[in-house]
């Protein structure tokens, strides 16, 4: 939960604590929240102009650039990047800022897909038509060599500098990988929208299971494992959405996925599991309003009920929420322990 002002000043209304030690309190919190992203206006500056520098070197470049030719985005790139370089090891060192320093050092991982493109062309690897932008929008297997290089800097990076932040470039590009491994494993005759969503869907729970170690790693530490939660569901839940289905089982099983999700997004407080599963449990419920019972009186009624057995459960469980959590705690390993513990602190 989150601690507001107005928390601190009843507790010392109520005599818990003086109102001294609340002031006290209150400004050591805010002292350590500045280096904790939230929506203060500074991170919001921070971010708004981070990920328009970032923009202006992926989504948004323009066909102009071509120009340049392949060794003159090469060494813009590279130029750029020792500009990045430059400004973290400034923002981290000298500055005391971790926030702004891992934008920046976020956008030089995001330069090494343009450097490779770059030097590919100079090389010839590429014919005539194909432009950097294309990544953003088309998948193709060729690619993927620019991605690894992607990962690979954005390994070295997180190696050097322990960013949380540097993790999004990252997911991004595991992200992106997961549409375009499909092609650069396969034959193009051999492609099927049905691999396509196979592929990612696999790659989807590869990215959480990652995810899952990365958080249990670093459960004492910063939060490492957003950005990787973040695609990983986005690539799971999207191909397992769009899958075809044509029994009720199949579907009806669907919802239970979803389900589990909104169970593991609330046992990891991670809310990404939570919305897609939100999602996916309205989407089934659509199903049978529209296609199985689109002719029953009784469906809403019996819908209206199950709503309220929902909000009885949720009674029930506020009432025996401590002596639940503990029997369910008691079941897990330390390490799993301490991450739901560190998660759900405030």
């Amino acid at each position: 939960m989150d601690l507001k002002r107005s928390q601190l000043n009843e507790a010392a209304e109520d005599g818990l604590i003086s109102q001294q030690q609340a002031d006290k309190l209150w400004a050591f919190l805010s002292e350590r929240g500045m280096d904790t992203p939230s929506f203060r206006f500074s991170h919001i500056l921070y971010y708004a102009g981070g990920l328009t520098a970032i923009g202006a070197m992926s989504l948004f470049m323009t066909l102009g650039w071509e120009r340049f030719g392949g060794w003159g985005l090469f060494f813009i790139a590279l130029a750029y990047a020792g500009a990045g370089l430059w400004l973290t090891e400034f923002l981290l060192n000298r500055s005391k800022l971790p926030i702004p320093a891992g934008i920046t050092a976020s956008f030089v991982v995001v330069l090494t897909p343009l450097a490779v493109y770059g030097l590919q062309v100079a090389l010839g690897w590429w014919e005539e038509g194909q432009v950097y932008r294309d990544l953003h929008r088309l998948i193709d297997g060729r690619w993927m060599f620019m991605e690894l290089a992607t990962l690979a800097v954005g390994a070295l990076m997180l190696w050097r500098y322990r960013l949380p932040f540097l993790v999004m470039p990252v997911a991004v590009t595991l992200w992106y990988m997961s549409m375009d491994l499909t092609p650069f494993l396969f034959n193009n005759e051999d492609l099927t929208f049905e691999l396509r969503k196979l592929v990612s869907l696999i790659f989807g729970l590869f990215m959480l299971v990652l995810a899952f170690w990365v958080d249990i790693q670093t459960r004492q530490q910063k939060d490492y494992a957003y950005w990787l939660y973040l695609f990983g569901v986005v690539a799971f839940w999207g191909a397992l959405s769009f899958m075809n289905s044509d029994s009720e089982l199949s579907k009806f099983i669907y919802l239970c996925i979803n389900l589990l999700m909104i169970v593991i997004g609330a046992i990891l407080s991670r809310r990404v599991f939570t919305v897609f599963g939100g999602l996916g449990a309205a989407g089934y419920l659509g199903h049978l309003a529209y296609d199985v019972f689109k002719d029953s009186m009784l469906f809403p009624f019996v819908l209206t009920l199950m709503g309220l057995g929902v909000i009885l459960l949720g009674i029930y469980w506020q009432r025996h929420e401590a002596n639940i959590s503990g029997y369910l705690r008691g079941l897990m390993p330390q390490a799993m322990k301490q991450l739901i513990e560190n998660r759900h602190s405030f």
